[in-house]
C-alpha cells in the first residue's frame, strides 16, 4: 500500500466523523485505515531490510493486531464503544463497521491483484489505490442503506 491510499482512507474517516455519519459506516474507514497502515509499515520494514528473519505474514499479523488493539483498547476503556444503544446485530457499530471495512479493503486489494494477473497489466493509473478505496466506499454505502 502506498501513502496516497493511506491518506485517502484517513480522509474518508475524518469526513465521515465530521458529517455525523453512523458509527458502523465510520468503522468501515477505521478498518481500512488500520489495514492500510499495516501494509504500509510492512513495506517500510521490507525496504529498510529489517525483520528479514521473520515471515512477512507474521510481521503483518502482529502489526495489524497491534494497531487494532491500540485503536480499540482506549475506546473500550473510555466507554466510547460498548454502549447498549449503539449496536447493530448484537455487536458494537464501530467494531462491526471495522470488520466490514477490513474485509472490504482486503477484497479490494485481492481484486486489484487478480485483475493484474489476469490481464497482465493495470487498467489505469492509481488502480492500486482505487480498488481498495472503492471497496470501502461500496461497503459504506451498503451499510448506510442497511441501517437507514
Amino acid at each position: 500500500m502506498c501513502p496516497v491510499c493511506t491518506v485517502a482512507v484517513a480522509g474518508g474517516l475524518g469526513l465521515s466523523r465530521f458529517l455525523g455519519i453512523d458509527d458502523s459506516v465510520t468503522g468501515v474507514w477505521v478498518g481500512g485505515l488500520i489495514l492500510s497502515l499495516s501494509f504500509w509499515f510492512l513495506n517500510w520494514t521490507q525496504r529498510k531490510g529489517w525483520l528479514k528473519k521473520i515471515d512477512t505474514r507474521v510481521t503483518f499479523s502482529l502489526t495489524a493486531l497491534s494497531l487494532y488493539l491500540m485503536t480499540f483498547l482506549p475506546l473500550q476503556i473510555t466507554n466510547f464503544i460498548g454502549h447498549p444503544a449503539n449496536k447493530i446485530w448484537g455487536m458494537d457499530k464501530l467494531i462491526f463497521g471495522t470488520i466490514v471495512g477490513s474485509l472490504g479493503f482486503l477484497f479490494g486489494i485481492y481484486l486489484d491483484k487478480k485483475q493484474r494477473e489476469f490481464h497482465g497489466k493495470q487498467f489505469f493509473q492509481f488502480q492500486k489505490v482505487v480498488f481498495p478505496v472503492s471497496a470501502l466506499l461500496l461497503s459504506s454505502v451498503t451499510l448506510y442503506l442497511l441501517i437507514k
